[in-house]
């Protein structure tokens, strides 16, 4: 038996559209990083970036469970001495409501290049307008990931 590693010159992407509108964060965005990783496909090698273009649209009308729209902190840091800045889910919202998203499945895809790789593929818009309709984008299944 021997083991498949698929070659750069096979892999072949794709374009997903999502909608988060009425969704909750963490799984929508679990199931992002699962196609932005390539854990969809039959033939995924886990040292290659194998996945997907995602593009999200209505950023800003994701759901948070329970009341973490004023529990949940988000931390950044300057760079200089007392520069830790911190904001709350609402906070960011009402600003960039694209980072919630990007963030939530920033920390779900590998913390290497192999994961910068994949986040590159990773397209956010906060109202329902893109400018990816040459891609033809198809929408993701519900049920992306297998349990």
């Amino acid at each position: 038996m021997n083991t498949y590693s698929a070659k750069a010159s096979e892999i072949q992407k794709k374009w997903f559209i999502v909608d988060a509108e009425g969704k909750t964060l963490g799984r929508l965005a679990t199931q992002i990083a699962y196609v932005l990783r390539g854990k969809h496909k039959a033939t995924f090698t886990p040292h290659m970036d194998m996945g997907d273009n995602v593009i999200v649209i209505n950023a800003e009308k994701v759901t948070l469970s329970s009341n973490k729209e004023l529990t949940k902190l988000y931390h950044r840091h300057t760079g200089f001495f007392g520069g830790i800045k911190t904001q709350t889910a609402a906070e960011i919202r009402s600003t960039q409501p694209e980072r919630l998203i990007e963030l939530a499945v920033k920390g779900m895809l590998p913390h290497n290049r192999l994961g910068n790789e994949c986040y590159r593929h990773l397209k956010v818009y906060a109202g329902a307008a893109h400018p990816h309709t040459a891609q033809n984008p198809e929408a993701l299944p519900e049920r992306t990931i297998s349990k």
